[in-house]
């Protein structure tokens, strides 16, 4: 398969990372996660403006159009420079689920307020209980009347504290395992029985825990169809699960890159640290996993952008195909995450006493790659994950 880029967009690339180079350089990391929410607010309103926030959506709802490959561009940039901001929540989970799950008149509402920096949501997904699990929901909501009676609780919803909405995954019928019964509810996280926990993350950026008891919600709250939520989730799980996997990429390079820049500058028993044949085949070994890991990257990433044109070719049956782009986006997540974890605790032995330095932004890197590693499925979930796909794709060819 042909990974190599277009002229657009690598044009695209290289002015995204100089951008980020110029305005979030490492040095200003500190005072920049000391804002509330993690990041300033000016920031957001800049990527509005360069177009980054609509770069997925169709043009008919004032996005850009933009492929899967063009938002694993801008999740690797992101990933080099360790940027700290709701594109993931917003855009890439919340923007995505609307985008495949709402009503004809919620994308003409929503999506362009998203593209135009003037929306910023999160979505609760995950319960304590639950694990990665996508069906395992046990928050429910109750008909009454003119709305739902929600009840339940969520955990690790990313940047709710900054959202203007958060979209919560309840039950409405169905089994505490189903599949099917999972339904969309929009909510103001100001409004009257909502009980939200705020806390950083070890990797700066923010999340929340959210307690629901017989909170009322009207019937306008309901995000697309009642009881048809999970396919969408699911995609849309996928697609997040490769932008992070390009995320932890581009931390990956930047691992490899700045540990090379220290072996020419650092002198050890009076030579440079990249004298020694030993840490150059270990540094050797950090490219080779960096390459490795990014062409799972893209092949996913090329699985999902090809899906759409898949299933129109598949005469109705798209079983087969779903379960090919499952197993290459378990395949990615679980290779990058054994990679990257590998990677981070190299730079840190390269770097030695100093890699744990907060002045350094090593030990950052790793941070975030284990936030990663624990997001939507840890290597040994997507191991298991590709197995079973995999049995099925037997099972069904036979």
């Amino acid at each position: 398969m042909n990974f190599t880029f277009s002229e657009e967009q690598n044009l695209f690339r290289d002015s995204i990372r100089r951008y980020l180079e110029e305005t979030y350089p490492f040095e200003n990391r500190a005072k920049t996660l000391e804002h509330p929410n993690g990041y300033p607010e000016e920031l957001w309103q800049s990527l509005a403006e360069l177009g980054w926030l609509a770069l997925p959506f169709a043009e008919e709802y004032d996005g850009l159009g933009g492929s899967a490959v063009d938002s694993m561009i801008v999740m690797e940039e992101i990933g080099r420079v360790l940027l700290v901001s709701p594109f993931l929540s917003t855009v890439l989970l919340s923007g995505q689920l609307i985008a495949a799950a709402g009503s004809e008149s919620q994308k003409r509402d929503l999506i362009p307020q998203i593209g135009a920096g003037q929306l910023k949501l999160a979505l609760a997904f995950a319960e304590a209980n639950s694990g990665y699990d996508l069906a395992h929901v046990s928050t429910s909501a109750v008909k009454e009347g003119n709305g739902y009676r929600l009840n339940g609780a969520k955990c690790a919803v990313f940047n709710a504290q900054s959202a203007d909405i958060i979209i919560v995954v309840a039950r409405t019928s169905g089994a505490v395992d189903d599949q099917e019964g999972l339904s969309l509810f929009r909510l103001d996280p100001t409004m009257d029985g909502l009980e939200i926990k705020n806390y950083r993350t070890h990797d700066g950026g923010t999340a929340s825990d959210i307690v629901f008891e017989d909170l009322f919600i009207p019937d306008k709250a309901l995000l697309g169809d009642v009881g048809t939520a999970y396919p969408h989730l699911q995609k849309v799980i996928d697609q997040a699960s490769v932008a992070l996997c390009a995320e932890a990429s581009g931390a990956m390079w930047a691992i490899s890159e700045q540990s090379g820049v220290y072996f020419k500058t650092r002198e050890q028993f009076g030579q440079n640290l990249g004298s020694f044949q030993a840490l150059q085949h270990r540094l050797v070994e950090v490219y080779m996993k960096c390459q490795l890991s990014q062409s799972l990257v893209y092949d996913a990433v090329c699985a999902l952008d090809d899906f759409d044109v898949l299933e129109q070719s598949a005469d109705g049956d798209t079983t087969n195909i779903a379960q090919k782009v499952s197993q290459k986006v378990s395949a990615a997540k679980y290779q990058v995450g054994l990679d990257a974890r590998s990677v981070g605790q190299e730079g840190i032995q390269f770097h030695g006493g100093m890699g744990m330095m907060t002045e350094l932004p090593i030990g950052h890197y790793y941070k975030r790659i284990t936030m990663i590693n624990a997001t939507f499925g840890d290597p040994r979930y997507h191991l298991k994950r590709y197995r079973d796909t995999m049995c099925q794709s037997i099972i069904s060819a036979t």
